[in-house]
Parts: structure tokens; C-alpha cells; sequence
């Protein structure tokens, strides 16, 4: 019996961190952005209607979606944010159901974890057998964002403040993964759950 999990956090939680220790210990990671990026790709379908919704100026030289110049609109823009949520979330769903039928197909055992920012928001949690939240404090979290983006403190705050507070998504876990300390002592924090998530998958 397989086991689907959904790992979830805010920004500068270190969820992607977490969802690579899984992976190094044997668990099936499906990455929701990099599943958004494949379904985004030029020619696609969910490409051209985002192109209509923002414009040709969203787009790179190699006709790719400028990422940065979208993330900067919808972070403003709540109309703009839901409207290009309803392109992508039906269909990053159905291709994370697909891709985790495939590894069934090969391991009807896996443990299989979908990374997915907006687990919770999109509802996607409902589709999940187990949801794992990285938390950490405030100032961790708006450090990491400040590092990783280089963004200002106050730019920082200001994604922190529409995103949906971390306090609320553990409302929604089975599990937390506090990640306010080293590596070290992540790792021994992941390894411990991925044991304990296996055996429910057996």
C-alpha cells in the first residue's frame, strides 16, 4: 500500500530543503514548480493563456515566461493572483495524480511526496493521505527570504504577509518539522518521519 504525502511551508521555511532530504533517503518527490514550469513550457496551453492574461511583456527573449516579472504583478494584484491560480492549479493536480499513477505502476509501495508551496490554499491537501508543514520563527523565516532573494526587509515582510501564516497551515498538519535549528539536526528530524511515514506505506 502506497502512501501520498503533501510538504508544505511559507517562504524561508526550508521546505525545499526538506523535500531533498526526503528524496536523498528514498522517498518520490514530485516538485509542484517544477511541475508548473514543465506544464508553462512555450506552445502550451496554460503558456498562452497566461501570455493573455498579463501580456507579451511577461516574456523572455526565448519566448520562456519571465517568472520574476509575474511573481512581482500577482504579489500586488490579488485579481491577477486568482486568475492565474485557475489556470494552474487544476492542472498541476492532475499531473501530480498522473505522475504519482506512474509510480505506482513500478513501486505499488512508494512513499510518494508532493512539495507543493500552495498545498493548503489550493486545496490539493484534500487529495493527500498525510500533510507535513516545515515551520519555523518569523525572523528565521524573513532572514532566509532577505538571503535567498535578496530582497529588502520591508519587500520580504511584505510577500510573508500574503502568503497564508504558517501558524494556519499547521492547523492542516499531521506532521510539523521545526526547521529554527542546523542542518544536522534537520536531517535527524526528516530521517525520523520518512521511517515513520515507510511504515504506514508498507
Amino acid at each position: 500500500m502506497a502512501l501520498l504525502a503533501g510538504l508544505t511551508g511559507g517562504m524561508g521555511s526550508g521546505k525545499t530543503t526538506v523535500g531533498n532530504l526526503f528524496k536523498s533517503l528514498g522517498a518520490h518527490v514530485l516538485d509542484a514548480d517544477e511541475i508548473c514550469r514543465f506544464l508553462v513550457e512555450p506552445g502550451k496551453p496554460a503558456w498562452q493563456e497566461i501570455i493573455d492574461l498579463f501580456g507579451n511583456e511577461i516574456l523572455k527573449e526565448d519566448q520562456t515566461l519571465d517568472r520574476r516579472k509575474i511573481a512581482d504583478v500577482v504579489f500586488s494584484n490579488p485579481e491577477k493572483k486568482k486568475a492565474i491560480e485557475a489556470i494552474l492549479h487544476p492542472r498541476v493536480m492532475e499531473e501530480e495524480q498522473k505522475r504519482y499513477k506512474d509510480i505506482l505502476n513500478d513501486e505499488p509501495g512508494a512513499l510518494v511526496i508532493i512539495d507543493a508551496a500552495l498545498l493548503i490554499e489550493s486545496e490539493n491537501y484534500r487529495k493527500v493521505d498525510k500533510v507535513i508543514v516545515v515551520a519555523c520563527d518569523e525572523g528565521t523565516q524573513l532572514h532566509r527570504i532577505m538571503a535567498k532573494n535578496a530582497f529588502s526587509r520591508e519587500d520580504a515582510h511584505r510577500r510573508m504577509q500574503q502568503q497564508m501564516p504558517l501558524e494556519e497551515k499547521i492547523k492542516f498538519a499531521d506532521y510539523v518539522i521545526h526547521n529554527d535549528s542546523d542542518l544536522s539536526e534537520l536531517k535527524k528530524r526528516v530521517e525520523a518521519l520518512f521511517h515513520q511515514l515507510k511504515q504506514l506505506a508498507v
